[in-house]
C-alpha cells in the first residue's frame, strides 16, 4: 500500500488551504503552481503563487522542498534522521525608491514575522527599459525543517502571508 511522503501530505494540505482562500473565501486569486520531481538530483518541489483579490501589485509564492537525503531518509526509516522539508517564502514586488522602500519592506517583514528566518531582497530591471523600477524579489528562508507535525500551523502561517502581502501593496 502506498504511503505518502511527509512532502506529499505537507503539499495537500497547503494546496487545501491556499486553494480555499482562493475558490471559498474569495481572498486571493492563485496565478500560478508548480509541482516537480528533479530527476538530475531526485528532488520534490511544490510552488503557489497568489495575489491578494484587490491588490495585484504584489505576488506571494509559497516554496516547500524535499531532497533525496530528506526523502530517503523517511521510506528508508533511518532512525537516525528527523526528515522534514524546507520551506521558503517569496513575495515578487516592483519599487521605485530603492533604498527607502528597501528598508521599509526589511522593517515590515520583521515586524511581522519576528525573523526566525533569513531574509534577502534581489533587485533587477529590464537592460533595455531602463532603472524607472525594480523588480524586488523578498526571499525569507526559514531555520528549520517542517514536518506533519506543522500542519495545524499552516492556516496561521497564511494569515501571516496575507497580512504581509496587504502591507507590502501599501508601500
Amino acid at each position: 500500500m502506498y504511503d505518502p511522503t511527509i512532502f506529499e501530505n505537507l503539499k495537500v494540505a497547503f494546496e487545501n488551504h491556499v486553494y480555499d482562500l482562493d475558490t471559498i473565501n474569495h481572498k486571493i486569486n492563485i496565478t500560478n503552481r508548480l509541482d516537480r520531481m528533479n530527476f538530475s538530483i531526485m528532488a520534490r518541489d511544490f510552488a503557489i503563487r497568489f495575489t491578494l483579490v484587490d491588490q495585484l501589485d504584489v505576488t506571494a509564492e509559497i516554496v516547500l522542498e524535499a531532497s533525496l537525503e530528506e526523502l530517503a531518509a523517511e521510506i528508508l526509516e533511518q532512525p537516525d534522521k528527523n526528515p522534514g522539508c524546507t520551506l521558503l517564502l517569496r513575495f515578487y514586488k516592483h519599487v521605485q525608491n530603492v533604498p527607502k522602500q528597501c528598508k521599509e519592506i526589511e522593517q515590515a517583514l520583521t515586524d511581522i514575522w519576528e525573523l526566525d528566518s533569513k531574509l534577502t531582497q534581489t533587485l533587477s530591471f529590464v537592460y533595455e527599459q531602463g532603472a524607472k523600477s525594480y523588480l524586488d524579489i523578498i526571499e525569507m528562508t526559514f531555520d528549520h525543517k517542517i514536518n506533519e507535525q506543522h500542519m495545524g500551523d499552516i492556516a496561521d502561517f497564511l494569515d501571516h502571508v496575507l497580512e504581509t502581502l496587504e502591507v507590502l501593496n501599501n508601500i
